[in-house]
């Protein structure tokens, strides 16, 4: 964590965590801002970690609407600070599309909040005391974004790639050329040559050039394996909801995977029957040790912070209250 510090200027402030929250990232200044608010059970916990450091926020930047990345934005922007999101969340947003967040598909819960400022390839935005470059960078998801300071040469990059992995593509709601264009973002990214890259999940890579090199590699596997880019969703997505919901009775993992769309989709993608893919997902997690049965529940492995199950009770997107008529303007 000093190592990384060390890496930015003063008026950054990183703090790395683990899931199912995004890492967060505060700019200081005249017009504090935050990149990203973690997942809805922990909320409170980031909205006074912001206070602590900043005092009032200004505005919230979305890389995009994953649930681990706007979970805090409700109570964030019930505070006072504006939300800001790429021109196709923000117009989603705004219609209340069921689709929203992908919340209810993923089945990972996100608070009701609107985008007060949409955002478009190009665009330069004040956040702190300094200019930041909007990059349109697609592929994890259709309206996914990354941030470049030029004059620090410091760059923001949500999920599209971290020290360690690649962000996971949806082939069935994203079609099958997100791969491809995952694989175009990142060579847009590398392209800028950053000094120090901000990933939202994961420490700071030592090394931008290599970490590129790194992704890049993985995202073409998931170009030529359409197969194993199914594959790496579902497992990402499983383990995920083991995360929040401290585990699942294993007696009822297999009746929740049947029921979930993103399975049904990655077994029509695979060929399969879902009955089967929920099966193998399950046996192949447990064989790889990503999952582990204790105490009659299955658990994630992977480093994790506890939620607890009251801190999911909020609607979907379909149940959203409706946004007001200027909110629902907002339509790239």
């Amino acid at each position: 964590m000093a190592g990384e510090a060390e890496k930015l200027p003063a008026w950054v402030t990183w703090r790395r965590r683990p899931f199912p929250d995004a890492n967060l990232l505060l700019l200081h200044g005249r017009r504090p801002a935050l990149v990203d608010s973690g997942f809805v059970g922990h909320a409170a916990e980031t909205a006074d970690w912001v206070r602590a450091h900043a005092g009032d926020l200004s505005l919230v930047v979305n890389t995009h609407w994953h649930s681990d990345h706007v979970g805090g934005n409700a109570l964030l922007q019930a505070g006072g600070a504006g939300i800001a999101a790429s021109a196709p969340d923000a117009g989603a947003v705004a219609r209340r599309d069921p689709g929203c967040c992908v919340a209810e598909y993923l089945d990972q819960p996100v608070g009701p909040y609107t985008v007060d400022v949409p955002l478009h390839d190009g665009q330069v935005l004040r956040l702190g005391d300094a200019d930041w470059t909007v990059v349109s960078t697609p592929g994890h998801t259709t309206g996914h974004l990354s941030l470049w300071q030029p004059e620090e040469r410091l760059l923001v990059v949500g999920d599209a790639l971290s020290d360690y992995d690649v962000g996971w593509v949806n082939l069935a709601l994203d079609g099958p050329g997100a791969a491809a264009t995952a694989l175009a973002s990142l060579h847009r990214l590398a392209d800028l040559r950053p000094r120090s890259v901000l990933p939202a999940h994961g420490p700071m890579p030592a090394d931008p050039g290599a970490a590129f090199a790194a992704a890049v590699r993985r995202a073409q596997r998931l170009v030529d394996d359409p197969a194993g880019a199914v594959w790496y969703g579902a497992r990402r997505i499983f383990a995920f909801a083991l995360m929040i919901r401290g585990g699942i009775p294993a007696a009822e993992v297999e009746p929740y995977l049947h029921a979930r769309a993103w399975l049904t989709d990655a077994a029509r993608l695979l060929g399969e029957a879902p009955e089967a893919l929920a099966a193998e997902l399950v046996d192949g997690m447990l064989g790889s040790g990503a999952i582990a049965l204790r105490e009659g529940r299955l658990h994630a492995t992977a480093d994790h912070t506890p939620v607890t199950p009251e801190s999911l009770r909020v609607p979907y997107p379909r149940a959203w209250p409706a946004a007001t008529p200027a909110e629902a303007a907002e339509r790239p």
